[in-house]
């Protein structure tokens, strides 16, 4: 028996051998399987009729499809060409109608969140991809798209394509820029060796991580006139990133934020909306090698995994600039939950608000 519909004809199991599947037929076996059985193309024989009937099919589809419209995987790979933007690379071919995509190289993930659901507004399309503003390695997973049906018109796959093909593609992975960061540690009890520096090492690691070249450590009393000399220092050695740590608060000691502004700070923004990492600098420096970003830290960092520099240190060295309205807007997502069972950023909300 055989039933005809408006993109093909549906044909009785007994009636299947010898004609080619046209889709993937999906197998689940519960907690050790689910993929493709049977896959697209695949010539039926005598033997595959007990397989089929155990995952329950009693019809096959067979595909007539007109010019106006396509297969899925035809569309995936057309959906998939567009969404790629620089950084961006295709995970391989479609597999049960969707195909995923991967980071080409570290840095920054990122896409026009309005763009994005302008696309899924484009009916029987879709595209799933991580938090925007997520750091990412070189082979991270961080978006899938597919047509939701089988058999998908035309027009809507040109039409979702050129939206996502807007400005050279949607999804992108912005590259760090190379930088060079001089650190420098404020506060008279490490100066004077009363307590051991551990602001450093802790800089060092999250710098170095991100592919940042770090020149080294000054450790300043409670000086700002000390503090302006040591990021000078930094800035002649060759350091277009200053990150200084500790001294960020209101109390009569704290002067690091003084002494920025001292060695020559300029469009400086104090406060963030973000915790923790409430007492957060962001500013620019001009040296002799041309402009710094300069990163105030405060205490903080010493006693939390992820604070407001692990959500701004990355946007920077992407080569995004901070104004106050930046600063505003990390409010939503801002809040760390400080998460019982451990943390996991940046595999969470934190910062990805703005």
């Amino acid at each position: 028996m055989v039933s005809k519909g408006k993109t093909g004809r549906l044909v009785e199991i007994k009636d299947a051998v010898g004609l080619v599947l046209a889709h993937d037929i999906t197998e689940i076996i519960p907690e050790m399987k689910k993929g493709p059985a049977f896959k697209k193309g695949h010539v039926v024989t005598e033997k595959d009729l007990p397989h089929l009937a155990r995952l329950g099919k009693r019809h096959l589809y067979v595909l007539e499809i007109g010019p106006d419209m396509m297969h899925e995987n035809e569309a995936a790979e057309l959906l998939a060409g567009a969404l790629c933007g620089e950084g961006v690379l295709q995970a391989g071919p479609p597999s049960e109608g969707k195909i995923e995509f991967k980071a080409a190289h570290d840095g920054l993930f990122d896409l026009d969140a309005a763009r994005l659901t302008e696309f899924n507004l484009v009916p029987e399309v879709m595209c799933a991809t991580i938090h925007r503003l997520t750091p990412v390695k070189a082979g991270d997973t961080l978006a899938g798209t597919r047509a939701i049906p089988l058999v998908i018109e035309r027009r809507l796959v040109e039409r979702a394509c050129a939206i996502a093909w807007r400005n050279g593609g949607l999804l992108t992975v912005r590259p760090y820029l190379p930088m060079t960061a001089g650190l420098v540690v404020t506060g008279n009890e490490v100066a004077t060796g009363l307590i051991q520096d551990r602001f450093a090492p802790i800089l060092r690691d999250k710098l170095e991580a991100l592919g940042v070249k770090v020149l080294g450590a000054r450790i300043c009393p409670d000086d700002a006139q000390v503090v302006a000399g040591a990021i000078r220092e930094h800035l002649a050695a060759g350091a277009n990133l200053i990150v200084a740590a500790a001294g960020m608060s209101v109390d009569p000691d704290d002067v690091t934020r003084l002494g920025i502004a001292a060695a020559g700070g300029r469009d400086l923004v104090y406060g963030s909306p973000v915790l923790p990492g409430a007492m957060f600098l962001v500013g620019y420096l001009d040296g002799p090698r041309g402009e710094a970003v300069v990163l105030g830290v405060p205490a903080c960092a010493l006693f939390f995994r992820a604070t407001v520099l692990d959500v701004v240190l990355p946007r920077v060295l992407s080569g995004e600039r901070f104004t106050r309205e930046k600063i505003a807007a990390l409010a939503h997502g801002g809040f760390c939950r400080q998460c019982a069972g451990g943390c996991r950023f940046p595999v969470c909300g934190f910062g990805r608000g703005a």
